[in-house]
């Protein structure tokens, strides 16, 4: 079982990305507020669980939380800046959009930048401890699903219903016959033996102490 809170009386918010791997299309993020001491055994990371329970555990989230959001930031914009900064902005713009305001961001990863004067904690493999965080991790993971299926239709012939976008040799071999459209990442390597750029981001100073060993506090743009 996931757990429900870091802290015993701050209103927290897991945030959590989808789709920073792919060769092709937006990257999604979520963030979730969550009522105290939230229980929910069949909540987890993503990536632990089916598409059926994922889209099942959406509606649920989307009952129970006290407030959620998804944002993304487009591919032309992943190309301007990089992916690791493109993921944070969606991050952000999808705490901005809450209607309700934490008091506390729980980012999964090593290494987060801040566009807000809230505190922040990063944890490692954060979407298989905190249920936040795994909810947001469901929440960025199915609505790119659904936008990728989109885009399939668009261009049927990469197999975005299935890959997503992501790097699969069906994918590349797309690529080599029909070449890129105007939704691939032209700043990522788009060959099989090429893997995405990943360009890391100004660490931040200390603050929050955090389990994973990552301590930051907020910086302003």
């Amino acid at each position: 079982m996931l757990k429900s809170q870091y802290t015993p009386d701050l209103i927290e918010c897991g945030c959590d990305e989808a789709g920073r791997g792919c060769l092709a299309g937006a990257v999604y993020a979520a963030a979730v507020v969550l009522p105290k001491d939230y229980c929910n055994e069949a909540l987890n990371d993503s990536k632990q669980l089916t598409e059926r329970q994922r889209y099942a555990l959406r509606e649920q989230i989307q009952r129970d939380a006290l407030a959620w959001a998804v944002a993304s930031v487009t591919a032309e914009e992943i190309d301007r800046t990089n992916i690791l900064r493109a993921s944070m902005h969606a991050m952000n713009l999808a705490v901005s959009q809450l209607s309700v305001a934490p008091e506390l961001l729980l980012i999964d990863g090593n290494r987060f930048y801040n566009e807000s004067l809230i505190p922040y904690l990063t944890i490692v493999k954060g979407d298989g401890k905190y249920l936040s965080i795994a909810a947001a991790s469901i929440l960025a993971k199915t609505y790119r699903d659904d936008y990728m299926n989109q885009l399939h239709s668009q261009y049927p012939h990469y197999g975005w219903d299935r890959n997503k976008g992501y790097p699969t040799a069906a994918h590349y071999q797309a690529l080599a016959q029909y070449g890129a459209t105007p939704l691939h990442r032209q700043s990522f390597k788009l060959t099989k033996t090429a893997s995405p750029s990943r360009t890391q981001a100004p660490a931040a100073s200390p603050a929050i102490p955090s389990e994973s060993s990552h301590h930051h506090k907020p910086t302003r743009q």
